[in-house]
Parts: C-alpha cells; structure tokens; sequence
C-alpha cells in the first residue's frame, strides 16, 4: 500500500516529465515489539531552483542535491551488512526540481499531508517542501522513537559553518550528544545550531500557516522550523511530558562537497555523514 502524498511533495515535480518517487527501506532486525529509527534523506535528483531560477554558473552541482538521500540508503546498507539487531525505516522523496508551464509560482499555495498549508514564496525553497510530507508520513505510521533526516537544504549552512562541520538542529540533549560523539569518532563533524521558536514569526506571517521560506536571515533555522512543523510527536505534551520522539535536521549544504580535499577525503561529493548516522545506530544496538 502507498501513501496519499500530498501537494507540499508533488507540487514540486509540476514542472518536470520526470514522476515523483517515495522509496522505502525496511530493515527489521531488532524484535518486532521494539519501535524503529526513522532516516529520512533529501532526494532532489536535479535542482535548477525552477521558476525562481538558480544562476547557471555552478548549477551542475545541483545533481548532487540528492546528497541526504545517497547517505541515508549507505547507510541503511551498512547496516543490514552488519546485521545490526535494530529495526531501521528509511524514506527517501525523490523528484527533479524544473521550470516549466506547470511549474510552482511564486505566491501559490499548497496543502501538505499533515493538513497544513503552505504558502511558496520561492521556488528554489523546495527542499522542506519535499521532505515535510515524508517527515509526517514517516513520523505518524512508523512511530519511530528516533528521526534523523539529512539535506543539502540551506546556502546559509555553508556560509555559516563552510565545509568543516554539519549544522543539527535538535530537539534532544541525548541525541545530540550521540551525534556529536559519533561524528567526532568518525571525522564527520556536527555543530549545533539554535531551534529556538523567536524565529517563528518569519515563516508564520504570510497567506499561509507556513511560507516556505523567512528571508536571508538566520534562513538555516527558519527552516529547521519549518521542517519540525511535520514532525509528529515532536513536541512536548502539554502537561510539561518531554516529546514523544527524538528528532535531529542535519543540512549538509557545506559538507556535501569538499573543494579542498585533504588526506581523508578527495575534492568533490563527500557522502556526509554516512559514517556517523552508521555509528549512531552501531551505538544504539542493544
């Protein structure tokens, strides 16, 4: 059985011949009473920014925008070749983003599956629009008690961090510290940036519950705020309980590529952070 997915995902795809694909990856390793991981991973197979069009000079690099779904799927490779006694879900959302006649404007409004709708004040902004309805559907019929998803989501992660460390938004102290030690272990380096609801206002103030994109400023962490909207179980109960599911946004805009190269790794794609989401669940096996 597929899932209903609705307009935040396929809106993207209006523009291209190419059909949009949900790939699943089902690892049951662990009991079947014991809830799963949830890896989600971008997969925009190609980004030309559609009608808000990027600038030609270095968009071949944009075949690499499906980056957070290549780490997720090794990583849920390794895993299986490791036999881990875990049980791992994996979701990829993978779609191309193009002009075209049919292609998302600017000013459109969209509904997500979670019943949400979303105002599109920039095309080139399709990258939550992807993954929200992916998160929501993951979230609500895997009941993970762990989400981690990955995306070369932002330029302003790269200008904030450049190449060296991959910025995690986080819900949780334990998760972060179980990626920070994983990725220290593994020379695939997070830093923890603010989640922190004063920036609300700049994705809340539009036609819409949520525009798909607040302005250059702190743009990486109005997107983390946008992507948590998604998130089922993500937010603390109102009797003051803690969340019901860990969750961590990892934008690997700046560590998707090294230009550099050193001694660990060649110029080029860098596969971050296989190695630390491997590590993770190496760590989280009983």
């Amino acid at each position: 059985m597929f899932p209903i997915l609705q307009n935040a995902f396929l809106s993207v795809t209006k523009g291209t011949s190419e059909p949009a694909k949900l790939h699943e990856i089902h690892y049951n390793g662990g009991s079947s009473d014991t809830q799963p991981i949830l890896l989600v991973g971008k997969g925009v197979t190609f980004d030309t920014g559609g009608i808000s069009l990027k600038p030609s000079a270095g968009m071949k690099l944009m075949r690499g925008d499906m980056g957070g779904a290549a780490a997720v799927c090794s990583a849920a490779l390794a895993v299986a070749q490791l036999g881990l006694p875990i049980n791992l879900k994996v979701l990829t959302p993978l779609c191309e983003n193009m002009p075209g006649p049919s292609a998302n404007k600017p000013g459109d409004i969209v509904y997500a599956m979670n019943g949400k709708s979303v105002e599109i004040d920039n095309t080139d902004a399709e990258g939550r629009l992807v993954l929200a309805d992916a998160l929501y559907y993951g979230s609500t019929t895997f009941k993970p008690h762990t989400i981690v998803h990955v995306a070369s989501l932002t330029g302003g992660m790269s200008v904030a961090l450049g190449e060296a460390f991959t910025g995690v938004y986080t819900n949780s102290d334990s998760l972060w510290q179980e990626l920070d030690s994983a990725g220290a272990r593994e020379h695939d380096r997070f830093w923890r940036m603010p989640l922190d609801d004063e920036y609300g206002p700049q994705i809340h103030s539009s036609s819409a519950d949520l525009c798909n994109i607040g302005g250059r400023a702190a743009i990486s962490c109005t997107d983390a705020l946008f992507l948590k909207a998604f998130v089922d179980g993500v937010e603390p109960g109102k009797d003051g309980a803690t969340a019901v599911v860990r969750w961590a946004h990892l934008d690997i805009a700046g560590t998707m590529e090294t230009t550099r190269g050193y001694a660990y790794q060649d110029k080029g794609l860098t596969g971050c952070p296989t190695r630390a989401l491997i590590e993770i669940m190496k760590a989280t096996a009983p």
